[in-house]
């Protein structure tokens, strides 16, 4: 049976560095978009498009984190995923990733730009890991990774303060 470490093996995955989870870059487009091009957020030209490979597993997880730009989630293989979104307006909403849609998963999901993101494997699942892609448009970047940090995002989120709690490392 595949497990987590054969994946990364497999797929040379390698931690990532903010995140959490082990990841590979797949693709960066070759054009990119100039700065005069893109809203005044960027600040410099982007990429056209990326992807990457993403790992997770029961040790690891998606700090809570926002991003610049929309970036959609694909799920190939493993356990469910569940991910948390908490938009700016105060609101949330919990998405499940996974190939069994009856049950109210979905194959793919949408987080856009400026919505915090941090996700995990469901608790029970038959594998240990989860394997996903990520798509970003415009194109990922490190300066535009903001990472989450508990007490502001519990404050502006009470009513989701223990899924905070569980996708967060930073106080």
């Amino acid at each position: 049976m595949l497990d987590a470490r054969r994946l990364v093996e497999l797929l040379g995955l390698e931690p990532h560095p903010e995140e959490g989870g082990f990841f590979r870059e797949v693709y960066r487009s070759r054009e990119s978009l100039a700065a005069d091009t893109l809203p005044a957020r960027y600040g410099a030209a982007r990429s056209v498009s990326t992807a990457i490979y993403y790992l997770l597993t029961p040790q690891t997880f998606s700090e809570m984190h926002r991003l610049l730009s929309d970036e959609v989630f694909h799920f190939y293989l493993g356990d469910p995923v569940e991910q948390l979104q908490l938009a700016a307006d105060g609101t949330g909403k919990t998405v499940l990733l996974g190939p069994d849609v009856e049950a109210g998963q979905m194959p793919q999901g949408l987080v856009p730009a400026g919505v915090w993101q941090g996700a995990r494997l469901l608790p029970g699942g038959a594998h240990g890991w989860a394997l996903l892609g990520a798509t970003v448009a415009p194109g990922f970047d490190f300066a535009d990774y903001e990472p989450g940090h508990r007490a502001e995002l519990t404050a502006a989120y009470p009513d989701f303060t223990e899924a905070i709690a569980g996708l967060t490392r930073r106080e």
